[in-house]
């Protein structure tokens, strides 16, 4: 039941724009029968206004990634928040945690923090442009590198002038990415790259190597900035740069709110040669440089070190893969899954008005495990093997729904 929800739903109507704005909204973007206001979170668990419990796969869609109120970075950053959070300058921490996450990603000399994955695409871009004093910044069709005008080519009250100087390639495309960059030959300050294609509603797609390589031969060439977008998909590909495993470096890249597992931070971290660059831009915020959410990314980095995080999320995804294939094959209902197991898309064949999609995630809904039907989702290390077979069980059960 979802009473208190649909109340607060009703109240928020009249108050909030859409009843709800951005990513997080039910109203234009899932079935109905998603909780829209949520009450309480616990490890890999969920609980809506209506006190219904949930095992999530969606992770505050990739910031919690050592699970919700995570006793010990919760200890980190309280400890911290208790002596100083906001003052007339930064902490001391702001340099332990520099030097912390400088040390663990291998392309990176400095960092910047600020405070969401938004903010930090957006320096890249900035520092790209001051050290090439080039306006050109390519981007892939369709790929989300956050709401700024400069990103956001799908909502209204953004002009198309915006994105004037932010010409597309399509993604593992080389002939795209190289009629890109010849068409703006000359003026071309960075690329900017996710760690694989993660578009909403589509299969995703790992790199290519070869693309990957093309993509630093043309910036080598240029004098351009090999910018990576590691938002969503840092820290669960690698403890590195995403890239790095591929020996592709970056020389700017993205962080993303994992970075404290949810706690208010970002970062930009970027080699030598664009140092004196990030010297040169203005950026700032009056949260930026807030000392709670800094003691628990150093926990944050530390614990997933500890545990090697990658490889406990991988395992944990392919687990939970490995039997909705099963399910799937068993009741009929073929099913596409891609992207890495760390962070799962699931697509269901001949669902082209996803359908059968919201149909079988409604149903999952109903036995306790939050799925989404058509963007990726996201693993913790809060998640354990027995929660992933709890929730294969309610998939079954939801299985068994569309197959009536």
């Amino acid at each position: 039941m979802l009473d208190r929800n649909r109340a607060l739903k009703s109240r928020g109507e009249r108050v909030l724009p859409g009843g709800m704005y951005g990513h997080m909204s039910t109203y234009r973007l899932l079935p109905p029968r998603y909780p829209q206001y949520f009450e309480r979170a616990e490890g890999c668990r969920l609980w809506d206004a209506d006190g219904n419990e949930y095992i999530d796969f969606m992770c505050s869609f990739g910031p919690m990634i050592a699970g919700y109120g995570n006793p010990r970075i919760r200890a980190a950053a309280d400890a911290q928040r208790d002596r100083l959070d906001i003052a007339n300058g930064p902490p001391a921490l702001i340099v332990d945690l520099a030097e912390r996450f400088v040390r663990q990603v291998s392309h990176a000399e400095w960092a910047i923090f600020a405070k969401n994955g938004n903010d930090a695409t957006t320096v890249c871009n900035m520092v790209a442009r001051a050290r090439s004093e080039k306006r050109k910044i390519l981007v892939a069709e369709g790929a989300y590198h956050g709401a700024a005008p400069w990103a956001n080519r799908m909502s209204r009250g953004t002009p198309e002038e915006d994105h004037v100087h932010f010409p597309t390639y399509r993604y593992n495309d080389i002939e795209s990415l190289d009629a890109a960059a010849q068409a703006v030959a000359g003026d071309l300050a960075g690329i900017v790259v996710s760690a694989f294609r993660h578009d909403a509603g589509h299969d995703q797609e790992l790199p290519d190597l070869a693309f990957a390589r093309r993509v630093r031969e043309i910036c080598d060439a240029e004098g351009a900035a090999l910018i990576l977008d590691d938002v969503r998909a840092g820290l669960r590909l690698s403890l590195d740069a995403s890239w790095s495993q591929f020996g592709v470096q970056p020389d700017l890249s993205a962080w993303g709110k994992a970075i404290g597992n949810g706690e208010p931070v970002a970062a930009i971290l970027g080699n030598e040669a664009y140092r004196e660059a990030a010297t040169r831009v203005f950026v700032t915020g009056s949260f930026w440089y807030q000392a709670a959410p800094f003691a628990a990314a150093i926990e944050t980095l530390d614990l997933l070190a500890e545990v090697d995080a990658p490889a406990v999320v991988e395992r944990l995804g392919q687990q939970f893969r490995d039997g909705l294939e099963e399910q799937a094959r068993r009741y009929g209902h073929p099913i596409r899954q891609t992207g890495p197991p760390q962070m799962p898309a699931v697509l269901f064949e001949d669902d082209d008005r996803r359908e059968k999609g919201f149909a079988f995630c409604t149903a999952a809904l109903d036995h306790g495990v939050y799925l989404h039907p058509w963007h990726n989702m996201f693993l913790s290390v809060a998640h354990t093997e027995a929660d992933i077979e709890q929730a294969l069980a309610g998939t079954e059960k939801a299985f068994r729904h569309l197959h009536g």
